[in-house]
């Protein structure tokens, strides 16, 4: 699979990326979201951080209910030499956003001390919410408005332009839409954003990217396999076989005949959705 041959990146994300750098200079903090399953760069747009670099700036971990706990934490700490603020956890949780809210009225306490300074009444801040396509971003921005103010979908491109949302006294929101980088140079990453939605699954073969996952989750969580899927041990010997039994499982069948396409299908499907259970993906510098 050649990278090259790879397109992802849309007019609008270009025009996006204009508008960021243009707003920035007016934000007071950045809020930065990963997908907690790679985080480390799979699911951060290095271009945006370096965009945003001056700006005082929380990184917030999303779905972490899907992810492996303990690589989340290693990655945690790596990142928290980045970042001026690092969480990971569920946007469904309200005690994590309000730990988000935390977070960025101490992040914006320099500005506000400034304001006092020049005896000025204190000014919601402006925070700017980045991150590549699907890592939650709209769902955190209702969640902190607490109420439907942008839209929410499992899949990659809906916010198409800046949005400013009033959440309080304390708050205004400035959403962005998903933006990834132009290219990347590991196929690891691409594979990953494919497997987690942040790009079309259509743009990569479907049969590679099935081998990979199954070679990965063999690899690292068999036992999750085993659970899902009640395969033998057999089963986990390739990739082959173990399509081969969820689809006699499953009965996936076509005219009468095992269809392993289905199977593929399907546990793609089911990861993405965080069905198999907390799985954490490699990332092109993983050792």
């Amino acid at each position: 699979m050649s990278e090259q041959n790879i397109h992802w990146f849309p007019g609008h994300m270009q025009k996006a990326l204009r508008d960021i750098e243009n707003k920035l200079k007016v934000i007071d903090v950045v809020v930065e979201l990963a997908d907690s399953r790679a985080p480390l760069y799979s699911t951060r747009n290095p271009i945006l951080a370096e965009k945003s670099k001056n700006k005082q700036k929380l990184l917030v971990l999303t779905k972490l209910d899907l992810a492996d706990e303990n690589r989340v934490k290693q990655a945690v700490e790596e990142l928290k030499t980045i970042y001026d603020y690092v969480l990971a956890g569920n946007l469904n949780d309200r005690g994590f956003i309000r730990q988000i809210k935390a977070a960025v009225k101490m992040l914006g306490e320099p500005i506000h001390k400034k304001q006092a300074a020049k005896l000025m009444k204190p000014q919601a801040l402006k925070v700017m919410i980045l991150g590549i396509p699907n890592v939650g971003k709209s769902t955190l921005i209702n969640k902190l408005a607490n109420r439907k103010a942008a839209g929410v979908e499992n899949r990659p491109g809906l916010t198409r332009a800046q949005q400013f949302i009033k959440v309080d006294q304390d708050f205004i929101l400035i959403d962005t839409p998903g933006v990834l980088p132009p290219n990347y140079e590991n196929k690891t990453a691409v594979i990953n954003l494919a497997l987690l939605g942040s790009i079309r699954q259509e743009i990569l073969p479907l049969h590679d990217m099935a081998l990979f996952l199954a070679d990965y989750l063999i690899a690292h969580y068999p036992q999750l396999l085993k659970a899902r899927y009640d395969l033998s041990d057999e089963a986990l010997s390739s990739p082959e076989a173990m399509y081969l039994q969820i689809a006699i499982r499953r009965g996936l069948l076509d005219s009468g005949q095992v269809n392993t396409d289905k199977a593929e299908t399907l546990l793609l499907n089911e990861f993405k959705n965080g069905v198999l259970g907390r799985v954490s993906l490699g990332e092109p510098h993983d050792k």
